[in-house]
């Protein structure tokens, strides 16, 4: 495994997940308190594009790194190797991520006013606990994937 790709990835994802986890339990709740969605937008002006440079480098490195683990890709859906479900699980955790940034980005945002502020949080919230979650499953990388029940 490459040292430097896994440096960046793991930068990217503490990145990630701690810009939402600063939105979520910190910007987010004041807005809400407040009704005052600039306080949202304020924050996102500033992390989003940091944010979002980081998701793409976690995307890129980490299919990289599951091609060092899946030449070609090849086995990526043995279900009964735990490594092929964490790498499935991860992909499926990012695509969840994307679904509901999308909505927010393309539904949410550019009407984004006291009226839909909490539609905004129904959001904020999942794609925090998306970051967490892949963070937790890319930890268990290390110590041997994911099993199904």
């Amino acid at each position: 495994m490459n040292f430097w790709l896994l440096f960046v990835h793991l930068l990217g994802a503490a990145i990630w997940t701690g810009g939402h986890l600063v939105l979520a339990l910190g910007v987010l709740p004041l807005a809400l308190r407040r009704r005052d969605p600039a306080i949202v937008q304020a924050f996102e002006e500033r992390y989003e594009p940091v944010g979002l440079v980081a998701l793409a480098a976690q995307l890129l490195t980490g299919l990289e790194l599951t091609r060092g683990y899946f030449p070609g890709f090849h086995g990526l859906t043995n279900f009964d190797n735990p490594i092929a479900v964490a790498a499935l699980t991860k992909l499926g955790l990012l695509l969840l991520t994307v679904v509901l940034a999308l909505d927010a980005r393309l539904r949410i945002i550019p009407k984004l006013g006291r009226h839909n502020l909490n539609a905004l949080a129904l959001h904020i919230i999942p794609v925090t606990l998306l970051s967490v979650a892949l963070a937790y499953v890319g930890l268990r990388f290390r110590f041997g994937g994911l099993t199904l029940p």
